[in-house]
């Protein structure tokens, strides 16, 4: 999986996390947030052997590239939101599309905007933790930093949606570590990966992004898109075209599988 460039956007959402970075306390933090419930006290740290009172199933730590859907089947994800201007306009054209997607949400967006959270949850989408900052440079980063990355996002996304947890965990431009896909499975949340990039992120025009939905869905049906970092509109445009030819090819939209 390439790794994504040149995100300003992104700079600026980590300079806003960091003061949320420079509080993590490393091991302390990571577990403590183990230990907690979404909405609700803190579970006490006080005793480590203690079950954490959120206790989750673990899933698989490999990334997940199939769909639950079976070999027919497409996954459509979208990436790096919620956001107030595009993220209502994606989901009005999957619910006219009749396509339940995959949200990736990064931290600091769920936290400024719950009620856009709770949106997609209400529409019958999934959500992932695409870490506080998506900071892409994660993998070069100690584990300490990598915790506090997707354990406090996870707790950001599980308050804003109202108590629905992440089913899985997507490291920004694909920068996952054995660690990091560890620590997310044992919280219940799959790595999540994919197979078709339609850089949506760089506007390459809407007749390549679908070209390249067209061309590459037969290496696997998870579809990567974008509903937050700038203008989205190609997005839109591209969706629009691809969801419709992909059910013309017989294809089924689902789940990422966990």
């Amino acid at each position: 999986m390439a790794k994504h460039k040149g995100r300003g956007w992104h700079t600026k959402l980590l300079a806003a996390a960091l003061g949320v970075t420079a509080m993590a306390a490393a091991t302390s933090l990571w577990t403590a947030q183990a230990g907690t419930v979404a909405g609700g006290p803190q579970a006490s740290i006080s005793a480590p052997e203690a079950e954490p009172k959120d206790r989750v199933a673990k899933v698989a730590a490999d990334i997940a590239h199939a769909s639950d859907r079976g070999a027919k089947g497409v996954n459509i994800t979208i990436d790096d939101g919620p956001d107030p201007v595009w993220t209502p306009q994606v989901l009005q054209l999957l619910k006219d599309s009749g396509v339940k997607a995959t949200f990736c949400m990064v931290g600091t967006q769920a936290e400024a905007y719950p009620s856009l959270v709770k949106a997609v949850v209400a529409d019958g989408h999934r959500l992932c933790n695409h870490t506080v900052s998506h900071d892409t440079a994660m993998d070069t980063k100690s584990e300490a930093y990598q915790s506090q990355q997707i354990l406090d996002a996870e707790r950001m996304i599980t308050k804003a949606s109202g108590g629905v947890r992440p089913q899985y965990y997507r490291a920004p431009g694909g920068a996952f570590t054995p660690y990091s896909r560890h620590l997310a499975a044992s919280r219940g949340m799959r790595p999540l990966g994919w197979n078709v990039d339609t850089k949506d992120f760089e506007r390459p025009g809407v007749d390549t992004m679908v070209a390249t939905v067209k061309s590459e869905i037969s290496n696997g049906p998870t579809v990567l898109f974008h509903d937050a970092g700038g203008d989205r509109s190609q997005t839109l445009a591209a969706l629009r075209e691809v969801l419709p030819w992909l059910r013309q090819q017989g294809y089924a939209f689902g789940f990422p599988v966990r």
